[in-house]
């Protein structure tokens, strides 16, 4: 294991005082480390390529090293902005990446994550981003050369770390939690499912919120409806709820959260465009990224009223607190509009909430 000073003492080594990326559980220390730092020192990123955009961007102003972290399976969403802009066969812009390696080979960890794992590497010698592992603190000299080759060639390099691999500090261990304003998901999500019709369909988006749908069904037996997990994919929640809603006849209800939902904003455009009367948008706000370590994500200081109209959905409901939730609930599934409905959550203790298992069969018993 190496603690989380001596990885930023390398970076600061280097004269590395800017970093910018997207949450992930495997760096969470680096984010506790970052947390406190001003916008001029570390943004957190919508997706990993604005990251690496961003990135781009500070080095084109200072001549300096920027740090981009990212969890691997967003080394997808990168992928354009490091080939198409920093490449050295284009404007050859240096950068560090430290990616959180989730499903390495030999690790167990879930499918989606696996899957990732298994081709990390392979994108990165498909990149021709020369990269190290770092397992231990003697990886740490591993880790100075390469960003010493990063300035002298000028060319992106990363650098991936496995679960697990940064000691936890004790004293920090978990991100400052905001104070509670909002409704507990919980109260929320029992009352919807318990409302819901029997031939609904429920797309509900990566982290927290599919978890916790399975683990509220499986507590109080609620069976109406059937779900499918978004256990990968994150942003894309609402496009493939409007891709089966078009093409269904079923009431169809995307459970999205705020991180996904700025991931990939745009696609709200299209389903705004495009959505039939049976798809309902129904946004969990609780302004954090929950699942990886409760880091800010803004969410709270858009206007979605104002939001959810400029893009044309013809409905918007607030619900915030628990009073008149199931006739609130009632008339969100009742609209014959297309809906934006924002719940504003709070965050609180989960402790062992399950994960999909056995996927192929929940996209079965979903499209049966």
């Amino acid at each position: 294991m190496i603690k989380i000073n001596n990885l930023l003492g390398v970076l600061k080594k280097n004269s590395i005082n800017f970093f910018t990326g997207v949450p992930d559980s495997v760096l969470k220390e680096l984010s506790i480390y970052l947390k406190n730092f001003k916008k001029n020192k570390h943004i957190i990123a919508v997706n990993e390529g604005s990251a690496v955009s961003i990135a781009i961007g500070y080095y084109l102003a200072k001549k300096l090293l920027p740090c981009v972290y990212m969890q691997n399976s967003g080394l997808s969403n990168a992928i354009n902005p490091l080939i198409s802009i920093a490449d050295s066969r284009v404007y050859s812009v240096p950068l560090v990446l430290i990616i959180g390696w989730r499903g390495s080979p030999g690790s167990k960890d879930e499918p989606q994550h696996k899957a990732k794992g298994e081709i990390t590497i392979k994108i990165l010698k498909l990149l021709k981003i020369k990269y190290i592992i770092i397992k231990n603190s003697q990886d740490l000299k591993k880790f100075n050369q390469i960003i010493r080759f990063c300035k002298k060639n000028k060319k992106p390099v990363a650098c991936l770390i496995e679960n697990r691999t940064i000691e936890k500090n004790i004293k920090k261990n978990l991100i400052k939690k905001e104070k509670k304003i909002g409704i507990d998901k919980k109260i929320f999500l029992k009352n919807l499912l318990k409302l819901i019709s029997s031939n609904t369909r429920v797309i509900s988006s990566t982290g927290y919120n599919s978890r916790e749908i399975m683990d509220i069904r499986k507590n109080y037996n609620l069976k109406k409806g059937k779900d499918f997990y978004m256990v990968g994919g994150m942003g894309h929640t609402s496009s493939v709820a409007l891709g089966y809603s078009l093409f269904s006849t079923k009431k169809t209800l995307c459970i999205d959260g705020d991180g996904s939902l700025l991931m990939h904003m745009g696609s709200l455009k299209t389903l705004s465009d495009f959505a039939n009367s049976n798809l309902k948008y129904i946004l969990l706000n609780n302004n954090s990224h929950e699942s990886v370590g409760g880091q800010k994500t803004n969410a709270d200081k858009i206007n979605f009223a104002k939001f959810s109209n400029s893009l044309g959905f013809k409905k918007y409901y607030k619900i915030n607190e628990k009073k008149n939730i199931k006739d609130q609930i009632k008339k969100i599934l009742s609209s014959k509009y297309s809906v934006f409905a924002e719940v504003k959550t709070c965050n609180y203790n989960k402790n062992d909430l399950p994960r999909p298992k056995n996927l192929i069969t929940v996209k079965n018993l979903f499209m049966k």
